[in-house]
Parts: structure tokens; C-alpha cells; sequence
């Protein structure tokens, strides 16, 4: 379905490659880190990812903030840009020289919690205090696989919905008010469209769409994938069929993410997600497509939509660990992030916020239609990728899903060949 809302943050954030673990592997394990349960006091850095060009008022002021209320606390903030970030943070850690808070995803969090660099944040007796504050989705984002606890505070958020094509629904005989809940409900659409020479969607599943029809995507330890179980065959084997059919795109094993949206414009596909800025372009640009637009939730088995996540986390040696939590806390508390929301498109990841009118509400503008839509998903939320799924196993698994829609293999050799590539690229690390 290629239902990935993951650039809409990293327009925010950069994109980062994945840490090597090699590099880390002298650092040693455990991150018990220092005792926190005293005075915020001291020096410690903190480190955000390509956020200094837009929001350097923003940090700035919570810094001061944060030091008016700690007297004897020093904030040293430092921005690194999107480029190598991995690099730059995997190097860090190998010379000892991580900053105190760090900012990152959850994929960049795991190399280094795996080898004791961060804090694990139910463990600690101050951190741990915290975790009733945050929406459970987005604590156990940072929760690693076959490891206890989380390692970061949750931050921003960021989710997005479905747009649909409420004319071509009606021309295929469907309800345009009703648009598809489950997958079921969307491959019985899918059909019906494509027997009236009309395309759903424009590219094949990703991993979130597997997670979203229910399916494992690795153990729980996290050393092998499990895509190729009886559910995921069965979902791609359903995908394979709708391909056939005409329900995907004629274009579907080639086009972008990007390029989606443009068939979405031009009306040769039925759904897309999308955002603010695509309404706008609708408006100018497909006047008869904005006045039948829908705005719908992605299709889910579970009933868990998928969201992309940002979080702080503690550099578990740090020398003034207790300030270090105190920040973390600082920057990701409700006010705080609910400031930043208001400046930024994305979503706070505390509790009760997102019931506030600003996300609660529509307030007649384009922004605000996508805002609220959003932000009903992200309470009950989950973070389908798992951390060590690579941009090498993202092409590993689209490829071997285009082998078996050219009938180069079937559903379950496809998966069970996806899922050997990416279980070796495991055991390398």
C-alpha cells in the first residue's frame, strides 16, 4: 500500500543511515549510567538533528527556561546536520564523547542501547517516574527488542491520513461516505474499481502494511524476521491478486513515493496518503479532485494506526546524569511539546494533548483538516518498523515482492527469500 507517512517527519528531522554496531562494540553494555535521584547542577550537552535554521528561538528559550529553574545547571546546545548524522553519533559513542541528550529516532537509538551507551529509562528511579506521562505507543517505540525498558523520552510525533477519490468510489458503485476500515473492506473496494478499469493504489505493501494486517514482522528477541509467516503470505499473496487485477497502479513496481501523489492528482488512482500541502496543490492544481476529496483513516487490521517517532535520549555515562534526565524531561513534558506542535506540523507524544482543541478541532483551514484527522490516530498508535529494519532491507523486501507480481515466485518463496537476505544482513552486525 506504501502508506508511509516517515518523510513527513524527516522534513522535519534529516535522514540519518544506520549505525554500525562494530563501531561499538568496546563500549560496552548494561547503561546503568550515573544515579539521577539528585539536584539538577552542572554542565551537560545537548544534541538535536538539523533543527538549529528553523527553531534556534525555540531551543534558545527553553535552555534559559530550563536554567532559570536549575541555578546551578549549564546547557550547551549543539546541532548537527542531517547529513551522516548515524555517522557522527556511532563515532561519538565509539571515542566516549556522546553528548549528554541526544536526540533521535528509534532505529539510530537501538545500536547504541544494545551496546550500554544509553540509559534505560525504566531502570533509572528518576526517569522511570516519568513514563505515565506519555502515550504508551510512543514509550514503547524506544523499547528495544530483547532488551527490558525504553532508552529515550518520547518527543514529536508525526501519522497522516488517507486521501480517497469520493467521484471514482461512486462511479465503481461504492459509497464514497464509507470508505474502506480494514483490509478486508479495501481489497473488496479494490476489485470492485478495478472491474470498472480503475486503480486503488500506487505501490506495492511495506513493512507498516504488513504490521498493520497483523502480521510479526521479527521475533521477539529481534535476531530474525518473520514476515514470511502464514499471515504475511497471505497478504502479499491478496496483493498479488489485486495486482493482477488492475486494483495497483500499471506503474506500481516503479513509481516513488513522491510519484504516487502526482497519479493521485491526475486521478489514475483511488487512494494516496497525503498531507496540508497536497490539499493546497489539489485546490490550484485539480479543482474537480479537491471537490471530491475524502479524508479517511489508513486501512488496519489491528486497530493501531502507525506512527514515526523522535525522542531524547540519556548518554548513560554521562558525568551529570541527574541535570541530563531533568532536561530530557524538560524538553519532552506537555507544555513543552505542545508548544513545539504549534510551530511545526507534527504531534506531542504526551497524554491529554492531543485532546486539546488545536488537534481536536478543525479550525476551516487545510491544515487544520489533516491536523485533526492525524492526530485522532496517534493516541492508540504504534511504531510498525521495526528498529532494525534498513534502507537495505526496505529494497531487499520491495524487490522480492516484485519478483513474485511477475510470477518470478510465489507469495511464500518471494517472503521466504526477502526474509533469509535480511536475516544474514543481521548476523553480519
Amino acid at each position: 500500500m506504501s502508506l508511509n507517512r516517515k518523510s513527513a517527519i524527516r522534513t522535519v528531522v534529516g535522514v540519518g543511515a544506520a549505525l554500525s554496531l562494530t563501531m561499538l562494540t568496546a563500549c560496552g553494555g548494561g547503561g546503568a549510567g550515573s544515579s539521577t535521584s539528585g539536584k539538577a547542577d552542572g554542565e551537560i550537552k545537548f544534541q538535536t538533528w538539523n533543527l538549529r535554521a528553523k527553531f534556534k528561538d525555540h531551543f534558545e528559550g527553553l535552555i534559559a527556561e530550563f536554567e532559570k529553574e536549575n541555578p546551578g545547571a549549564k546547557v550547551t546546545w549543539v546541532d548537527q546536520p542531517a547529513d551522516n548524522y548515524a555517522d557522527k553519533l556511532s563515532a561519538d559513542a565509539s571515542a566516549g564523547s556522546l553528548p549528554d541528550v541526544v536526540n533521535l529516532s528509534p532505529d539510530l537509538a537501538f545500536p547504541l542501547a544494545k551496546a550500554g551507551v544509553l540509559m534505560n529509562l525504566d531502570k533509572d528511579e528518576t526517569a522511570g517516574k516519568f513514563k505515565d506521562e506519555y502515550l504508551e505507543g510512543a514509550w514503547a517505540g524506544y523499547e528495544m527488542p530483547g532488551m527490558d525498558g525504553a532508552y529515550a523520552f518520547p518527543w514529536y510525533l508525526n501519522s497522516g491520513p488517507l486521501f480517497y477519490n469520493k467521484a471514482m468510489f461512486k462511479d465503481a458503485g461504492l459509497d464514497p461516505e464509507k470508505p474502506p476500515k480494514t483490509f478486508d473492506e479495501l481489497f473488496a473496494s479494490a476489485k470492485q474499481l478495478a472491474a470498472g478499469g480503475k486503480a486503488t493504489l500506487g505501490q506495492p505493501p511495506t513493512v507498516e502494511d504488513f504490521g498493520r494486517y497483523g502480521v510479526e514482522a521479527m521475533d521477539e528477541k529481534g535476531e530474525k524476521f518473520t514476515l514470511n509467516s502464514e499471515k504475511g503470505v497471505e497478504l502479499l499473496t491478496r496483493y498479488k491478486e489485486l495486482y493482477k487485477e488492475g486494483g495497483l497502479h500499471k506503474q506500481t513496481l516503479t513509481l516513488k513515493d513522491d510519484s504516487t501523489g502526482t497519479k493521485f492528482l491526475q486521478q489514475e488512482i483511488a487512494m494516496n496518503p497525503g498531507s496540508a500541502h497536497d490539499l493546497e496543490r489539489f485546490k490550484s492544481e485539480a479543482p474537480s479532485l479537491y471537490e471530491s476529496l475524502g479524508i479517511t483513516d489508513v486501512p488496519t487490521n489491528t486497530g493501531k494506526q502507525n506512527m514515526y517517532l523522535q525522542g531524547l535520549a540519556v548518554n548513560a555515562k554521562s558525568k551529570n546524569a541527574a541535570t541530563a534526565v531533568a532536561f530530557a524531561h524538560f524538553v519532552t513534558n506537555q507544555k513543552n511539546q505542545e508548544d513545539f506542535g504549534h510551530k511545526v506540523a507534527v504531534f506531542p507524544s504526551t497524554k491529554g494533548s492531543l485532546d486539546k482543541d488545536y488537534w481536536a478541532k478543525e479550525d476551516g483551514t487545510e491544515e487544520g483538516k489533516i491536523r485533526v484527522a492525524s492526530a485522532k490516530m496517534l493516541p492508540t498508535a504504534v511504531n510498525y518498523t521495526p528498529v532494525l529494519f534498513s534502507d537495505e532491507m526496505k529494497t531487499i523486501l520491495r524487490n522480492e515482492i516484485a519478483k513474485c507480481f511477475q510470477d518470478k515466485a510465489t507469495p511464500k518463496e518471494a517472503l521466504d527469500s526477502a526474509v533469509a537476505q535480511m536475516d544474514k544482513l543481521l548476523q553480519q552486525h
